[in-house]
């Protein structure tokens, strides 16, 4: 098993070498618009995960996910070779390729959040106008004259002698 640190920067470079291979080198149409947002090597250095994703051509177009795994399919060899010339280890790692799915779930997330905070203030602006159902000091204390007074009052003075009922 390697180092943890080894596989790690290996992943990092696995990573660098896969993007900047898309990007400047293989002219696949469909690879156009895959960005490589993370990658995964095993502890033993033999496979590396590389995960992926893709955008759409312009802002209101789909993403054609299929295109874009059968073009990272067909360029699997190509991309192996420069992960072997660029990493210079004993064993080039076979590359497998994920669609990640870590944007789709924080996008989900975002909505969730927007829904908490409209919801949040719907109450708000119910309780802003809203009266209390019963006395508006429920907790009272004796003072020290023997009195009772507001919680808060009892705070203010230190006591804390409550009147049990």
């Amino acid at each position: 098993m390697a180092d943890p640190a080894r596989a790690k920067r290996l992943s990092k470079r696995i990573a660098t070498i896969v993007a900047s291979a898309i990007e400047y080198e293989i002219k696949d149409p469909p690879l156009a618009f895959v960005t490589v947002t993370d990658t995964k090597v095993t502890g033993d250095l033999h496979d590396a995960t590389v995960f992926y994703t893709v955008r759409g051509s312009t802002l209101d177009e789909e993403p054609d996910y299929a295109a874009a795994a059968a073009a990272l399919e067909r360029a699997k060899g190509t991309l192996r070779s420069k992960v072997g010339a660029g990493t210079g280890v004993r064993f080039t790692p076979t590359l497998s390729f994920v669609l990640d799915k870590v944007p789709d779930t924080a996008l989900k997330m975002e909505e969730l959040l927007a829904r908490a905070r409209a919801a949040d203030a719907d109450v708000a602006r119910i309780r802003a106008g809203a009266t209390p159902a019963g006395d508006a000091q429920p907790y009272r204390v004796v003072g020290e004259e023997g009195e009772l007074r507001g919680a808060e009052d009892a705070q203010d003075t230190g006591d804390d002698d409550r009147l049990d009922d």
